[in-house]
Protein backbone atom coordinates (compact mmCIF):
# COMPACT_ATOMS: atom_id res chain seq x y z
CA UNK A 1 0.00 0.00 0.00
CA UNK A 2 1.18 3.19 -0.92
CA UNK A 3 2.30 5.38 2.19
CA UNK A 4 0.28 9.19 2.04
CA UNK A 5 3.43 12.18 2.59
CA UNK A 6 2.49 15.15 4.07
CA UNK A 7 4.67 18.73 4.24
CA UNK A 8 2.92 21.05 6.13
CA UNK A 9 2.46 25.04 5.39
CA UNK A 10 4.59 25.83 8.73
CA UNK A 11 7.67 23.65 7.19
CA UNK A 12 6.78 25.12 3.81
CA UNK A 13 7.27 28.57 5.34
CA UNK A 14 10.30 28.45 6.36
CA UNK A 15 11.85 26.24 3.61
CA UNK A 16 10.33 27.27 0.27
CA UNK A 17 12.69 25.27 -1.56
CA UNK A 18 12.14 21.84 0.32
CA UNK A 19 12.15 19.32 -2.53
CA UNK A 20 11.64 15.29 -1.89
CA UNK A 21 11.62 12.12 -3.39
CA UNK A 22 10.11 8.74 -1.99
CA UNK A 23 11.11 5.43 -3.05
CA UNK A 24 9.04 2.56 -1.78
CA UNK A 25 10.46 -1.15 -1.60
CA UNK A 26 8.87 -4.58 -0.69
CA UNK A 27 10.46 -8.14 -0.90
CA UNK A 28 13.76 -6.75 0.07
CA UNK A 29 16.09 -8.99 1.33
CA UNK A 30 18.20 -7.44 4.58
CA UNK A 31 21.15 -8.75 6.38
CA UNK A 32 24.79 -7.68 7.93
CA UNK A 33 27.04 -5.50 5.81
CA UNK A 34 28.72 -7.54 3.33
CA UNK A 35 31.40 -7.12 0.30
CA UNK A 36 28.30 -5.35 -2.02
CA UNK A 37 27.08 -2.99 0.52
CA UNK A 38 30.47 -2.03 1.92
CA UNK A 39 31.99 -1.55 -1.41
CA UNK A 40 28.88 0.97 -1.92
CA UNK A 41 30.35 3.15 0.83
CA UNK A 42 33.61 3.21 -0.42
CA UNK A 43 32.42 4.11 -3.81
CA UNK A 44 30.07 6.90 -2.69
CA UNK A 45 32.99 8.35 -0.43
CA UNK A 46 35.11 8.79 -3.62
CA UNK A 47 32.88 10.46 -5.20
CA UNK A 48 31.94 12.79 -2.41
CA UNK A 49 36.01 13.48 -2.25
CA UNK A 50 35.88 14.39 -6.01
CA UNK A 51 32.77 16.75 -5.79
CA UNK A 52 33.92 18.59 -2.77
CA UNK A 53 37.43 19.33 -4.47
CA UNK A 54 39.05 19.75 -0.97
CA UNK A 55 36.59 22.05 0.68
CA UNK A 56 34.34 21.02 4.19
CA UNK A 57 30.89 19.20 3.72
CA UNK A 58 29.30 22.63 5.10
CA UNK A 59 30.94 24.78 1.92
CA UNK A 60 29.20 23.09 -0.23
CA UNK A 61 25.84 25.29 -1.54
CA UNK A 62 23.26 22.44 -0.92
CA UNK A 63 24.49 21.86 2.76
CA UNK A 64 24.65 25.32 3.22
CA UNK A 65 21.00 25.52 2.60
CA UNK A 66 20.25 23.36 5.01
CA UNK A 67 22.03 25.08 7.87
CA UNK A 68 19.75 28.07 6.95
CA UNK A 69 16.73 25.85 7.15
CA UNK A 70 18.06 24.42 10.60
CA UNK A 71 18.49 27.83 11.78
CA UNK A 72 14.79 28.75 10.84
CA UNK A 73 13.64 26.69 13.17
CA UNK A 74 15.84 27.04 15.81
CA UNK A 75 18.34 24.66 15.69
CA UNK A 76 22.14 25.46 15.71
CA UNK A 77 23.59 23.50 12.47
CA UNK A 78 26.77 23.32 14.07
CA UNK A 79 25.84 20.83 17.27
CA UNK A 80 23.08 18.97 15.11
CA UNK A 81 23.81 18.65 11.25
CA UNK A 82 21.77 17.30 8.80
CA UNK A 83 21.94 13.87 8.37
CA UNK A 84 23.80 14.33 4.63
CA UNK A 85 26.40 16.56 5.91
CA UNK A 86 26.90 14.06 9.55
CA UNK A 87 27.30 10.99 7.40
CA UNK A 88 30.35 13.33 4.44
CA UNK A 89 32.33 14.19 7.37
CA UNK A 90 32.58 10.67 8.55
CA UNK A 91 33.39 9.89 5.00
CA UNK A 92 35.96 11.96 5.22
CA UNK A 93 37.71 11.21 8.27
CA UNK A 94 39.96 8.20 9.03
CA UNK A 95 37.64 6.14 10.23
CA UNK A 96 35.52 5.97 6.88
CA UNK A 97 31.67 5.36 6.98
CA UNK A 98 29.97 2.94 9.33
CA UNK A 99 28.47 -0.40 8.60
CA UNK A 100 25.26 -1.04 9.27
CA UNK A 101 23.00 -3.51 7.43
CA UNK A 102 22.97 -3.77 3.88
CA UNK A 103 19.76 -1.20 3.56
CA UNK A 104 21.24 1.32 5.65
CA UNK A 105 24.56 0.99 3.74
CA UNK A 106 22.55 1.40 0.34
CA UNK A 107 20.90 4.35 1.40
CA UNK A 108 23.99 6.01 3.33
CA UNK A 109 25.98 5.47 0.03
CA UNK A 110 23.49 7.61 -1.98
CA UNK A 111 23.45 10.61 0.90
CA UNK A 112 26.89 10.49 0.66
CA UNK A 113 27.59 10.34 -2.95
CA UNK A 114 25.12 12.81 -4.16
CA UNK A 115 24.65 14.65 -0.37
CA UNK A 116 21.71 14.87 0.30
CA UNK A 117 19.57 13.77 3.46
CA UNK A 118 18.25 10.58 2.63
CA UNK A 119 16.30 8.06 5.55
CA UNK A 120 14.68 4.44 5.32
CA UNK A 121 11.69 3.31 7.60
CA UNK A 122 10.52 0.13 8.07
CA UNK A 123 7.17 0.71 6.96
CA UNK A 124 6.31 -2.18 8.85
CA UNK A 125 5.61 -0.06 11.56
CA UNK A 126 4.73 3.05 10.32
CA UNK A 127 1.05 4.00 11.80
CA UNK A 128 -0.90 6.21 9.32
CA UNK A 129 0.03 8.76 7.08
CA UNK A 130 3.57 10.13 7.09
CA UNK A 131 4.17 14.10 7.99
CA UNK A 132 6.55 16.61 8.11
CA UNK A 133 5.16 19.06 10.33
CA UNK A 134 6.38 21.33 13.38
CA UNK A 135 6.04 19.79 16.86
CA UNK A 136 3.79 21.52 19.76
CA UNK A 137 6.46 19.36 21.88
CA UNK A 138 4.39 17.16 22.66
CA UNK A 139 4.88 14.43 20.72
CA UNK A 140 6.63 11.26 21.80
CA UNK A 141 9.97 9.90 19.81
CA UNK A 142 11.15 6.66 21.08
CA UNK A 143 15.28 6.45 21.20
CA UNK A 144 18.11 4.56 23.38
CA UNK A 145 19.62 6.52 26.60
CA UNK A 146 22.58 4.81 27.90
CA UNK A 147 21.96 1.94 26.36
CA UNK A 148 18.21 1.94 27.39
CA UNK A 149 14.94 2.50 25.82
CA UNK A 150 13.63 6.04 26.13
CA UNK A 151 10.80 8.60 25.31
CA UNK A 152 12.17 12.38 24.51
CA UNK A 153 10.12 14.99 23.15
CA UNK A 154 10.93 17.36 20.64
CA UNK A 155 11.35 21.02 21.22
CA UNK A 156 7.81 23.15 20.33
CA UNK A 157 8.84 24.11 16.53
CA UNK A 158 10.94 21.72 15.48
CA UNK A 159 10.74 20.07 12.50
CA UNK A 160 10.03 16.70 12.53
CA UNK A 161 8.57 13.85 10.70
CA UNK A 162 5.78 12.11 12.46
CA UNK A 163 3.27 9.28 11.96
CA UNK A 164 -0.15 8.22 14.18
CA UNK A 165 1.94 7.21 16.84
CA UNK A 166 4.91 9.64 17.04
CA UNK A 167 7.88 11.34 16.03
CA UNK A 168 9.85 8.87 13.63
CA UNK A 169 12.82 11.68 12.81
CA UNK A 170 14.00 14.87 15.24
CA UNK A 171 14.93 18.04 13.27
CA UNK A 172 14.41 16.87 10.05
CA UNK A 173 16.48 14.25 9.54
CA UNK A 174 18.69 14.77 12.19
CA UNK A 175 18.18 11.38 14.17
CA UNK A 176 15.32 8.55 13.48
CA UNK A 177 13.31 7.01 15.94
CA UNK A 178 13.91 3.25 17.16
CA UNK A 179 10.42 2.12 16.44
CA UNK A 180 10.79 2.45 12.41
CA UNK A 181 14.48 1.93 11.78
CA UNK A 182 15.95 -0.77 9.36
CA UNK A 183 16.62 -3.45 11.02
CA UNK A 184 18.58 -6.95 9.41
CA UNK A 185 14.86 -8.09 9.70
CA UNK A 186 13.47 -5.67 7.79
CA UNK A 187 11.74 -6.71 4.21
CA UNK A 188 9.56 -3.29 2.86
CA UNK A 189 10.91 -0.13 3.40
CA UNK A 190 10.46 3.75 2.47
CA UNK A 191 13.32 5.87 1.81
CA UNK A 192 13.19 9.56 1.55
CA UNK A 193 15.60 11.50 -0.35
CA UNK A 194 15.23 15.16 0.94
CA UNK A 195 16.86 18.35 -0.65
CA UNK A 196 16.91 22.35 -0.71
CA UNK A 197 17.42 24.56 -3.72
CA UNK A 198 20.10 25.05 -5.02
CA UNK A 199 20.31 21.18 -5.65
CA UNK A 200 20.98 19.12 -8.65
CA UNK A 201 18.89 16.03 -10.00
CA UNK A 202 16.88 13.78 -7.08
CA UNK A 203 15.50 12.10 -9.86
CA UNK A 204 18.98 10.83 -10.44
CA UNK A 205 19.62 9.94 -7.18
CA UNK A 206 16.56 8.31 -7.08
CA UNK A 207 17.09 6.22 -9.61
CA UNK A 208 20.18 5.31 -8.30
CA UNK A 209 18.85 3.57 -4.85
CA UNK A 210 16.65 1.47 -6.86
CA UNK A 211 19.86 0.15 -8.74
CA UNK A 212 21.30 -0.34 -5.10
CA UNK A 213 18.66 -1.99 -4.03
CA UNK A 214 17.47 -4.36 -6.67
CA UNK A 215 21.27 -5.59 -6.64
CA UNK A 216 20.98 -5.98 -3.06
CA UNK A 217 17.69 -7.66 -2.95
CA UNK A 218 17.36 -9.57 -6.52
CA UNK A 219 13.46 -9.40 -7.35
CA UNK A 220 12.03 -6.83 -4.55
CA UNK A 221 9.39 -4.71 -6.45
CA UNK A 222 10.88 -0.85 -6.13
CA UNK A 223 8.80 2.39 -7.24
CA UNK A 224 10.38 5.61 -7.27
CA UNK A 225 7.51 8.27 -6.84
CA UNK A 226 7.96 11.97 -8.67
CA UNK A 227 9.47 14.57 -6.99
CA UNK A 228 7.21 15.98 -4.85
CA UNK A 229 7.97 20.20 -4.86
CA UNK A 230 6.85 22.69 -2.11
CA UNK A 231 3.60 23.44 -1.96
CA UNK A 232 2.70 20.41 -3.69
CA UNK A 233 1.38 17.07 -1.75
CA UNK A 234 1.03 13.77 -2.09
Amino acid sequence: MTLTLTVSEDVLAIAPGFTYVAVEATGLVNGPSDRASSELLDDAARRLAARLGGRAPHEDPHMAAWRAAYTAFGSKPNRTRNSAEALARRALADGGLPRINRLVDAYNAISVAHLVPVGGEDTAHIKGAMRLVRATGEESFTTVAGGEAAVEHPDAGEVVWCDDEGVTCRRWNWRQGVRTRLTEASGEALFLLECMAPHGDLVTAGAELAEHLERLSPGARITVRPPVAAGAQE
